[in-house]
């Protein structure tokens, strides 16, 4: 790397202990075309997977992220019938609103990773194919026109928005001579600010904090994770777990900018950056940790458990996102945990699920 870089060596905290009693969610959210089901786990979950008037989709669903606040989720569908307007062949881009109920395709272009969604909700952004590269796609739901100027004469992919989503987003790009770099582009004004480069084109899987004031990255070829603060325009790191030997993988940074999930071997760690402390999550891997950096989502190493549990990192307390198989990605966590959007084939989640795909799916805790 070209940025400085000052070596974090972790203080483990008390290590959680793995699959406490599970807490069942009391009560659901009801909203159009999904409320809660007779299955053991049905109770509190919604597909959102669908049309305005409830109709189920037609096509495959997944890929999902929420908002802080629980409004909007974006996820990719194949779906044609999930708007008034049907849509072409092949996976896009969808938001929808769950207080308005409605619906809306973000271009009819394909996604090459899951669309993301900035934490107000106001702008939706994949990477897709253009021509021999790739471009970042940005739109404003408003309008459902373009928002931002695409990089130029570069590849550019793995975009990570702020809150507003206006002012400053996360971008990857390469070039034959350059390799990568990690840029935060005030798209407004045109600025840019350079958080790492590469020689090398490896996944970096940039996050960035909700103010815009933090990224955290990984150097894809080690492997190991680092922060980038932009008060000093420096990077701390690596950030890495009990044994530096075993290499970090990063999952996310928390939209507060206050925590860092990252997996090492088979474990989970939550680093702290204002104490430089970690909590282990021993035997799970992390899936995505809710705005205020309180609530982790994971995968039981274990398989013959739930796929999907939330733990309350502060009691220890665990909760079931799902018994049935099920599948979920960074920002699928609202803030205190209120609400965490998953995708599953199952059809035993809400009633009435007769379509044989697979379903996007929120499930509401109290």
């Amino acid at each position: 790397m070209r940025r400085s870089t000052r070596r974090v060596r972790l203080t483990l905290g008390a290590a959680l202990a793995a699959c406490v009693a599970t807490a069942l969610p009391q009560g659901a959210a009801s909203a159009v075309g999904a409320t809660s089901a007779a299955a053991v786990d049905g109770a509190g979950v919604e597909r959102v997977s669908v049309a305005p008037d409830g109709t189920q989709g037609d096509g495959d669903s997944t890929g999902a992220s929420i908002t802080p606040d629980g409004r909007h989720v974006v996820f990719m569908s194949s779906a044609q019938n999930l708007t008034a307007t049907p849509g072409t062949a092949g996976n896009r881009a969808y938001l929808r609103d769950q207080t308005t109920t409605v619906t809306q395709r973000m271009g009819d272009y394909t996604p090459l990773s899951p669309p993301v969604v900035s934490g107000d909700g106001g702008y939706v952004a994949y990477p897709l194919t253009w021509v021999r590269n790739v471009r970042i796609r940005q739109y404003q739901v408003a309008t459902g026109f373009t928002a931002s100027v695409n990089c130029l004469a570069y590849s550019c992919n793995q975009p990570s928005l702020t809150q507003d989503g206006r002012t400053a987003h996360v971008v990857y790009w390469n070039s034959p001579t350059q390799g990568q770099s990690i840029e935060i582009q005030e798209w407004t004004v045109g600025a840019k600010q350079t958080v790492a480069t590469f020689t090398h084109t490896a996944p970096s899987r940039p996050s960035i904090s909700g103010d815009g004031l933090h990224v955290a990255y990984q150097n894809g070829l080690k492997e190991d994770v680092f922060v980038w603060d932009q008060a000093s325009g420096t990077s701390s790191g690596p950030i890495e777990g009990q044994d530096p030997s075993i290499l970090a993988t990063l999952v996310q940074l928390s939209d507060d900018g206050t925590k860092v999930v990252y997996l090492s071997g088979s474990d989970t760690y939550v680093h702290d950056l204002a104490s430089g402390t970690a909590q282990l999550v021993p035997d799970v891997r992390g899936v995505a940790i809710d705005p205020t950096g309180r609530y982790l989502l994971y995968t039981p190493n274990d398989t013959s458990g739930p796929s999907l549990v939330l733990r309350d990192l502060t009691t220890g307390t665990d909760q079931t996102v799902s018994d049935q198989p099920a599948k979920a990605g960074v920002d699928s966590v609202s803030a205190g945990g209120r609400d965490v959007v998953f995708h599953s084939a199952a059809d035993d989640l809400v009633p009435d699920d007769t379509n044989g795909k697979t379903d996007v799916f929120v499930r509401h805790f109290d």
